[in-house]
C-alpha cells in the first residue's frame, strides 16, 4: 500500500563536462527512433532535490458546500515537498526508494494472488474487547507497503473541516485517516483528526452496505470495525464511519466511507492516511459515482503541483487504449498491452506475455504508486536486451539495486538513447520520452534504464513512466488515456 513522483529547476547549474560526443539539445525531442536526454539538467536535479525546504499547502475555502457529479478537482503535491528527506546524498534517496518500491510491488501480487486462489473476506463478527490490531485477522493484502505514497493531495475532513495531506493510490480502495483518541499513532505534518469535534461524523453499522464491502472487519457493539493491512507489516485498525470530505474550492462530498484509524502502525511519510482510488466500490471515484477521473504526475523531484481531477473530459489528443477489468479483483485498473518496440522496432514478445487470462492471473496494471514498470522475465529480457544492443555505443556502469542496465554519462551534457514505446490492442501506441527511462540513480552521472523484471505473470506500468503525462481513467467506456505534456 500503495507505491506512485517534483523540481523544475529555473535556473540550471552550467555543466562544463568536456567530452567530444556532448552536444546541447533544445528542446528534449522524440524522433521516433530516438529520444534526447538532457543529462545535465538530470544531474542539477538531483543536487538540489535534499536541499528542499518543505512548506505546508497554502490553506483554501473550507466552507462546504454541496456537490454533485461535477467537475471536481484537487492539488498533487510531491512526497518530497510535504516530508522532508533525511537522506545525505541522492543515490541513499533512491536506494530507499526502490527498497520501498520493490515491497509495494510484492504486495500487489499477494493480494491478486489471494484473490485468484479464493481467499475470501473476513466474515463480521461480534468482539467486544478493546480496539487492537489483534482483534482483526488479515487474510488480504492491500496494495499499498509502508511509506510507498509518492503523491498527496490536501482535503477537509469533517464539519468544520479539519486540513490534512492524504496520500493517493489507485491500487488501494479503502478511504482512512488517523483518528483521536490515538491507541496508536505515527507521527504526520497536520494536527490528529478529531472525530468528537466533528458534526457530520457518523459511525457505520454491521449491517451497512459500506461494511459488509470492507475485505476484513469486525463488529463491536453493533458498529462497524475495519482493518487494512500493508505488505510490510504495517497497518491501520479503527471505526468505520462516514464523513464530509472538502476539495479545493469549497467543494464537499458528504457520506463518504472512510476509516478513523485508532491503531495505527507504519511511517505514511507525514501524511494523515489514505485516499483509494480504485475500481472497488469503497474507492473514493465509487463513491462519489465518478465517470471519469485523471491524474498528471509531475516529477516526484519536484516542488511543483499537478492536479487531480474527477469527471473531466479525456483530452481529444489522448492516446487511448482498452480499460480492462479483474473478475477476481476489482482494485485494479488494467490496460490491453500487446507488445513493445525499442527505436521503434516491434520486439518478439508473445501478446501472451501481457494477457489478463481468465483465472485473473496476468495482465498490465497502470499503478500511480509503484514507481519502476515491472514486466514478466521473457518481456523484460527482450526489452532490455534490444535496447543495450541499440546502445553499444555509450559506456556501461555497474548495476544499481533492481537494475541491472546502467550508463556512465558523467562526461556528458545531453545523449540521445532509443525510443521505448508501448504498442496496445487498438493498433495506437505510446513514445516514452528518454527521461521517463533514463534514471539519474545518483548525482555523479551514473543513469539506468527504468524497467525491471518479476517472476509473476502480473506486469505493471509505474509512476515514472508516467511522469508528465496526464493518465485518463474513462470509466464509463472502458479506456484509459495517455496525454504527454498535459500537466
Amino acid at each position: 500500500m500503495a507505491e506512485n513522483g517534483f523540481l523544475l529547476i529555473s535556473i540550471l547549474l552550467a555543466l562544463s563536462l568536456p567530452s567530444a560526443l556532448s552536444r546541447t539539445l533544445l528542446p528534449p525531442t522524440i524522433t521516433g527512433a530516438t529520444s534526447d536526454l538532457d543529462v545535465s539538467a538530470s544531474i542539477n536535479k538531483t543536487l538540489h532535490v535534499l536541499s528542499f525546504t518543505t512548506q505546508m499547502a497554502s490553506s483554501f475555502d473550507l466552507h462546504p458546500t454541496s456537490s454533485s457529479s461535477s467537475l471536481l478537482s484537487l492539488q498533487l503535491h510531491s512526497r518530497i515537498s510535504v516530508h522532508k528527506s533525511s537522506h545525505q546524498d541522492y543515490e541513499s534517496l533512491t536506494l530507499a526508494r526502490l527498497a520501498r518500491d520493490s515491497a509495494r510491488v510484492e504486495s500487489l501480487q499477494t493480494r491478486l494472488d489471494l484473490a485468484v486462489n479464493g481467499v475470501k473476506k473476513a466474515d463480521l463478527k461480534p468482539v467486544d474487547t478493546e480496539l487492537a490490531a489483534e482483534d482483526l485477522e488479515v487474510p488480504v493484502i492491500s496494495g499499498t507497503s509502508q511509506g510507498s505514497g509518492e503523491y498527496f493531495c490536501r482535503v477537509g475532513i469533517g464539519h468544520p473541516a479539519s486540513q490534512v495531506y492524504m496520500v493517493l493510490d489507485t491500487g488501494s480502495d479503502v478511504n482512512w485517516v488517523q483518528c483521536a483518541p490515538c491507541a496508536d499513532c505515527y507521527q504526520q505534518a497536520d494536527p490528529i483528526f478529531e472525530p468528537a469535534s466533528s458534526s457530520s461524523y457518523s459511525p457505520l453499522t454491521c449491517d451497512a452496505h459500506q461494511c459488509k464491502s470492507l475485505d476484513v472487519s469486525e463488529c463491536r457493539n453493533g458498529t462497524c470495525l475495519y482493518e487494512v493491512s500493508y505488505g510490510d507489516g504495517s497497518y491501520t485498525v479503527g471505526d468505520f464511519a462516514t464523513e464530509t470530505v472538502t476539495l479545493e474550492g469549497s467543494t464537499a462530498v458528504k457520506d463518504i466511507a472512510i476509516g478513523c484509524g485508532h491503531n495505527n502502525e507504519g511511517l505514511f511519510v507525514g501524511a494523515a492516511g489514505l485516499i483509494g482510488l480504485g475500481g472497488g466500490r469503497l474507492s473514493f471515484p465509487s463513491q462519489i459515482n465518478a465517470t471519469s477521473y485523471s491524474y498528471c504526475l509531475v516529477d516526484r523531484d519536484s516542488d511543483t503541483t499537478s492536479t487531480l481531477e474527477f469527471n473531466s473530459p479525456m483530452p481529444p489528443d489522448a492516446i487511448t487504449a482498452p480499460l480492462l477489468r479483474n473478475d477476481k479483483v476489482d482494485t485494479f485498473y488494467y490496460v490491453e498491452l500487446t507488445g513493445l518496440s525499442v527505436a521503434g522496432n516491434l520486439l518478439h514478445i508473445p501478446e501472451t506475455a501481457f494477457k489478463l487470462t481468465s483465472d485473473g492471473g496476468g495482465g498490465v496494471i497502470v499503478d500511480s504508486g509503484t514507481a519502476v514498470t515491472r514486466l514478466g522475465r521473457a518481456a523484460y529480457n527482450a526489452l532490455r536486451d534490444s535496447f543495450v544492443n541499440e546502445t553499444k555505443g555509450l559506456p556501461a556502469a555497474t548495476g544499481v539495486a533492481l537494475f541491472d542496465t546502467c550508463y556512465d554519462f558523467s562526461k556528458k551534457k545531453s545523449v540521445q538513447v532509443p525510443t521505448v514505446s508501448f504498442h496496445f490492442s487498438n493498433g495506437k501506441k505510446l513514445d516514452l520520452p528518454a527521461k521517463n527511462y533514463m534514471i539519474a540513480v545518483d548525482s555523479s552521472g551514473t543513469f539506468c534504464f527504468g524497467f525491471a523484471p518479476t517472476s509473476s505473470g502480473m506486469s505493471i506500468i509505474g509512476n515514472v513512466q508516467q511522469q508528465g503525462t496526464r493518465v485518463s481513467y474513462d470509466l464509463e467506456n472502458s479506456l484509459i488515456g495517455f496525454s504527454p505534456n498535459k500537466c
